[in-house]
């Protein structure tokens, strides 16, 4: 086992709860109406208050998850986080539970009123939702944020074999689940902000950033994240520093999102840059480019409006299959024959 992997990171659990208004249905909330029998199929829930009351909750548990993934990795169903980051990390965690605590205790107060108002929007429904509501204490009780950061000590080394080989298995697939979410968020980059696109802002750098980011902190899982990480460094310098983002620069972008979004091929380039390839040899391949500009250009269905601050539609998801295919052959880099594609 790769004792240098665990020395460097620590393991947080994230355990949130959230009370989700739900009740079981009865054959009685039906009064002896002839329902097939349980073998065959079971009954669903009722609401007991608006699922809107609850909204607030969802929200800051997706910001804590959010906060969590863009700065570690999944592992051992929670996620592993470098250790210097983890101070910077739990202080974040504490805003965001004390503003989950609030709207908790803001809820509760109105508890029996968000009931009532229920209920009356509901007149016909009144009997079982009625029958089934329960106190403002036993929601209290059904709501928390916490969580437990931890350090992993692997078994002894005179320890039985077998017994340290999960968590051995679970620190060599570090690397391969750092790189598959490392693809999976370059894909939800390139449809909300590059899939068709003729030029950008910077704000569509955001989620490279972020990318970037998660893997210069996770460098120790994995020698070829490293590479990576200088790699998209490399591309941020290579950018204006002001004003939109088109032609070549673009492209180059474009080809560098559709690198990231191949695990496989990441490790492969990492593994390459190691053996002595440079980033920015990469790069300038990225810029070089068949025929002229206007050929090679992507267009866009909804070209963005003028303006250093617009920002692409992040509601649109432009597939891939919607591209026409001369265009995705012109947008093809012309990489080194590193057997990367």
């Amino acid at each position: 086992m790769n004792d240098t992997i665990l020395n460097c990171l620590m393991a947080i659990n994230l355990d949130v709860n959230i009370w989700t208004a739900r009740r079981k249905l009865t054959p009685a909330d039906f009064g002896g109406a002839d329902l097939p029998p349980e073998e065959l199929a079971s009954l669903g829930s009722k609401r007991i208050c608006d699922p809107e009351e609850l909204k607030i909750f969802g929200t800051l548990k997706a910001r804590a998850v959010n906060l969590l993934d863009r700065h570690g990795v999944r592992f051992l169903g929670g996620w592993g986080i470098p250790e210097e980051k983890a101070p910077v990390l739990v202080e974040e965690l504490d805003r965001i539970r004390d503003e989950f605590l609030a709207a908790r205790d803001t809820f509760l107060t109105r508890y029996d009123d968000a009931v009532r108002d229920w209920i009356a929007r509901h007149g016909e429904w009144e009997r079982i939702i009625a029958d089934s509501t329960v106190s403002a204490d036993y929601v209290r009780s059904r709501m928390g944020f916490r969580w437990q950061v931890y350090r992993i000590v692997p078994p002894a080394p005179g320890d039985v074999e077998p017994v340290g080989q999960g968590l051995a298995e679970e620190v060599r697939g570090l690397g391969q689940t750092l790189f598959d979410e490392v693809a999976k968020a370059a894909t939800e980059a390139w449809h909300k902000c590059y899939a068709g696109r003729s030029e950008v802002t910077h704000k569509v750098l955001s989620p490279l950033r972020t990318i970037h980011q998660k893997l210069a902190g996770l460098t120790f899982v994995e020698p070829r994240v490293a590479p990576v990480a200088d790699l998209i460094g490399t591309a941020f310098a290579n950018l204006p520093k002001r004003g939109r983002i088109q032609g070549a620069h673009l492209l180059m972008l474009q080809g560098l999102v559709a690198l990231l979004r191949d695990p496989s091929a990441l490790m492969e380039h990492g593994q390459r840059i190691i053996e002595g390839h440079r980033p920015s040899d990469l790069l300038d391949a990225l810029l070089r480019q068949d025929g002229s500009m206007e050929n090679g250009r992507i267009a866009s269905a909804d070209e963005p409006e003028e303006g250093e601050d617009d920002m692409p539609d992040l509601g649109d998801d432009l597939a891939l299959d919607a591209i026409p295919h001369e265009v995705m052959s012109d947008l093809q880099p012309v990489l080194p024959n590193c057997g990367l594609w």
